[in-house]
């Protein structure tokens, strides 16, 4: 369903003294039909916006990327836009993903509204949607403001499957959430995966929400993917000690953590890393196999 090879995304900073910040740096992974691929690091690693590139919402610096055995990356505007209702993105606030001027209904209906469904049609199927994701009837006529959150989540999720995607790249949907609402959210996206027959992209900090949502996992620090494999094989062999850490908590090693980047060309977890070699300071591990379907970038491991 996806391919992503060799993606960079580069940002420059300042007027004067300018440089350079690799938010993501020389990407590649694979999503298969109907899988669900997690992406897991701490906050500012690049995982929402490497799901913003893989949607060409955010233009990428270097690399393709091929939905459906499409590249999509030379694509024009007008090409793109009328792949995207293939594609679809649920973003972590849900308040700021609604218009605050439209109701419910109108919010949902827009997409349809703008390939110009008949009216019918669409009350038939917003309708439907609504009651898939769990709301009630008298919600759709109200504004966003006056649902709660975990409400206007529901919403958003119904809007992303108006158009019937083929891919769908939750970033953190739950972030903003209280906690009571969070597992009512994750169980109603399974759902409907299932029974709309979606590929997902996951992305969380929270290596635990993994273990529910994901077929597989990508790990990623500071714009890389330093070891993915399957969830099975994350929880119960993960290698890298960056894995490790956001397994066990700082239980794993003695060491102190703390994030600091290396300079240069090294691993960038060269100066947190209690089991570093010489040569992490100068030579950047690749994902090299350790068996079937488990890549781990580190020295130490291969």
């Amino acid at each position: 369903m996806l391919e992503v090879a060799g993606l960079k995304k580069v940002y420059t900073t300042g007027i004067f003294h300018k440089h350079t910040i690799n938010a993501i740096d020389n990407v590649s992974f694979r999503v298969e039909k109907g899988e669900t691929l997690g992406i897991v690091g701490e906050s500012g690693c690049g995982k929402s916006t490497l799901g913003r590139c893989v949607l060409r919402l955010t233009e990428p610096t270097e690399g393709k990327i091929f939905f459906n055995n499409v590249e999509i990356t030379s694509l024009d505007k007008k090409s793109m836009r009328n792949l995207r209702s293939k594609m679809q993105m649920i973003f972590q606030d849900p308040d700021s993903s609604l218009n605050p001027r439209k109701t419910i209904w109108q919010s949902i209906a827009e997409p349809l509204q703008i390939l110009g469904i008949e009216k019918n049609l669409i009350e038939k199927k917003v309708s439907k949607l609504v009651r898939h994701v769990g709301l009630l009837p008298e919600h759709i006529d109200r504004y966003p403001h006056q649902l709660s959150g975990g409400q206007n989540q529901r919403a958003v999720l119904a809007r992303a499957l108006t158009l019937e995607p083929l891919l769908l790249v939750a970033d953190e949907p739950t972030a903003s959430l209280d906690v009571s609402v969070q597992a009512q959210i994750l169980n109603l996206l399974k759902s409907l995966k299932k029974e709309y027959g979606l590929t997902m992209i996951f992305i969380s900090h929270e290596l635990e929400l993994m273990k529910h949502m994901s077929d597989r996992i990508a790990v990623m620090y500071m714009g890389k993917i330093i070891e993915t494999g399957s969830t099975e094989d994350i929880f119960r062999t993960a290698h890298h000690p960056f894995t490790l850490l956001l397994l066990h908590g700082n239980d794993a090693y003695t060491e102190e953590h703390s994030c600091i980047k290396v300079q240069g060309k090294g691993c960038n977890y060269y100066m947190n890393c209690p089991v570093r070699l010489e040569k992490c300071g100068y030579e950047a591990p690749d994902l090299k196999c350790l068996k079937n379907g488990h890549y781990v970038a580190c020295h130490k491991v291969i």
